[in-house]
């Protein structure tokens, strides 16, 4: 994990709406369970896609524009290929969130040493659900 444990700790704890980017409806999917997971831990899950009306009971967003304009944004979880994530972060720097958190398998180093200049914490190739958990969630 990049950005500091204990830093992590205090977002993860102090965080209460959480943009998934790329969450399937498909509840055999990765995305699908860890977003479930996230709701039953206390947080308010903002589906993003580009299609969909609903999953796991909340609206879906089209982008991650329209999602902070439902509310303030506090870490967005990326479940989409490593040479999809360097396109979202004009997105992403402009909701300014405090934690991005890319799960398993998916890393762009550029995006989290952009990111990181700007003040916002990365984590990269590791499970939300699995570290929240960790942490103590």
């Amino acid at each position: 994990m990049p950005a500091d444990r204990a830093r992590i700790g205090e977002i993860l704890r102090t965080a209460r709406r959480i943009a998934v980017v790329g969450l399937s409806p498909k509840p055999e999917r990765p995305s699908h369970g860890v977003a479930a997971y996230l709701q039953r831990a206390g947080y308010t899950i903002i589906p993003v896609r580009p299609t969909g009306s609903v999953i796991l009971g909340e609206p879906v967003q089209p982008s991650l524009g329209a999602a902070a304009a439902t509310g303030p944004i506090d870490i967005v979880n990326i479940f989409r290929r490593s040479e999809y994530v360097a396109a979202l972060m004009d997105d992403v720097l402009a909701v300014r969130p405090r934690l991005v958190w890319m799960q398993l398998g998916i890393r762009d180093d550029a995006a989290a040493r952009r990111l990181e200049a700007e003040g916002i914490a990365v984590v990269m190739d590791r499970c939300l659900a699995v570290d929240h958990h960790s942490l103590g969630g």
